[in-house]
């Protein structure tokens, strides 16, 4: 089969890769890809968001599947598009792409059909937002923009102070564009975060590996938010016990609930939730694989990913073995200096051999923004690159990430040092 990924990041690399071990893959392309893909698929420089060009292109070279891998082109249809000149594809249509598309309609139907989650309210109104928050009187408070914002359009406003330049940011002076013509503001929720990414056929969810992301630019979970510094997979939050109820609570009440909206989600969707002392609850979902989750679960998946894709597409879900390896994942993140603020762009990247650690057993690079410079390999991006590590166990798993990490050099280089402490804290207290 020829198959087209469409995307340009870490994410998208380790979907290549893993569909790279199917024997039904024969030829495989990336638009428009990076430098690093370019390793492992033929990469075209098409914009992910142009739909138009891009099923141009696919309709020309005649694909036989595509992967549409990021959240933007999923909202704006690009499944729809791929289907009409009959490229069946990986990903929910623009009517299921919505649950990550507009934060008002997936807490909508949280509420309407009683999935837990945070209590919020919807405004499209700064200072009637703000009257709302001052009368509740609770901080910290959750701000987030309706639309997708690149994964940081959600605010966490520990005064009114904070509260106030959040509104003005999203909804005033438009930091996110049309996203933020509506806000949710939502309780502050406390507890662990999972991520769980699941694959769905309409009428059928399978969990993958639970994950643990880590989101803010330096040790200790401080700094910035970023789109995540690195993951661990299992989370060991994520108990036998957890698990079975977020499938009752949860898991299958959100496809059960977008089949009855008449909008059933077929591809990856992704729960990102929070175990509190009420139990697990919702934070958001992505129609989509998280970045970087999907590099620690897809290194563990040890079924065909193309037959898998194959049946969401086909709704054959409850016939497909979905296998995961016992083993635990650990990936680190190499950014630029200066992430997630002003960086430089450029720089040479030393260490690789046509993009891997040579002789590196059971790791993996993952490139997220590298480019090609003549002969040489640079920076392109504020998170360069995913270094994944798989092991039979977390502890195992992290020091060959870090090891692995520690010879891949470029000016600026900056990367977390407590990728998976907390995780390993978690494990020690069993």
């Amino acid at each position: 089969m020829k198959i087209l990924v469409v995307g340009g990041g870490g994410r998208e690399h380790a979907i290549i890769r893993a569909l790279k071990k199917s024997p039904q893959c024969t030829e495989i392309w990336c638009a428009p890809g990076n430098g690093g893909i370019a390793y492992d698929a033929i990469c075209k420089d098409i914009k992910a968001t142009d739909v138009d060009a891009m099923v141009a292109f696919a309709k020309e070279e005649g694909f036989d599947y595509a992967v549409v891998a990021q959240d933007d082109p999923l909202a704006l249809g690009m499944v729809d598009a791929l289907a009409k000149v009959g490229i069946p594809a990986f990903g929910p249509n623009a009517a299921a792409a919505r649950i990550e598309a507009s934060k008002v309609f997936s807490k909508n139907l949280m509420k309407k059909y009683g999935i837990p989650t945070a209590d919020y309210e919807t405004f499209d109104n700064a200072d009637t937002a703000m009257d709302y928050i001052r009368g509740r009187g609770k901080y910290p408070v959750v701000i987030k923009a309706d639309g997708l914002a690149l994964g940081k359009g959600v605010l966490i406003c520990q005064d009114e102070a904070e509260a106030e330049a959040g509104l003005k940011e999203i909804m005033l002076d438009k930091k996110f564009g049309a996203s933020g013509n509506h806000v949710v503001v939502e309780e502050f929720l406390t507890g662990p975060e999972v991520s769980v990414l699941s694959f769905c056929d309409g009428k059928t969810v399978i969990p993958m590996v639970s994950s643990m992301d880590h989101k803010r630019a330096l040790d200790h979970d401080e700094g910035l938010n970023t789109g995540g510094m690195g993951t661990v997979a299992p989370n060991p939050y994520y108990t036998p016990e957890v698990a079975a109820e977020c499938m009752l609570t949860i898991f299958a009440p959100t496809v059960a609930a977008m089949q009855a909206e008449g909008c059933p989600f077929k591809g990856c969707l992704y729960f990102g939730l929070m175990l509190t002392p009420d139990g697990p609850k919702v934070i958001e979902y992505n129609c989509r694989f998280g970045d970087p989750e999907a590099q620690v679960v897809l290194p563990l998946l040890q079924s065909d990913l193309l037959t898998v894709m194959q049946a969401t597409t086909n709704g054959t879900l409850d016939k497909t073995e979905v296998k995961f390896s016992d083993g635990a994942a650990a990936c680190v993140i190499l950014a630029s200096g200066g992430y997630p603020l002003a960086y430089e762009k450029g720089k040479e990247i030393t260490g690789l051999t046509e993009g891997q650690l040579p002789g590196a057993d059971d790791v993996t690079v993952y490139h997220a923004g590298t480019a090609r410079k003549g002969d040489a390999l640079v920076t392109s991006g504020g998170r360069v690159l995913g270094v994944t590590a798989t092991a039979p166990d977390l502890a195992t798993a992290l020091k060959k990430a870090y090891a692995a990490a520690e010879q891949i050099h470029f000016d600026g280089v900056h990367k977390r040092s407590d990728i998976g402490a907390r995780a390993m804290a978690a494990l020690n207290c069993r």
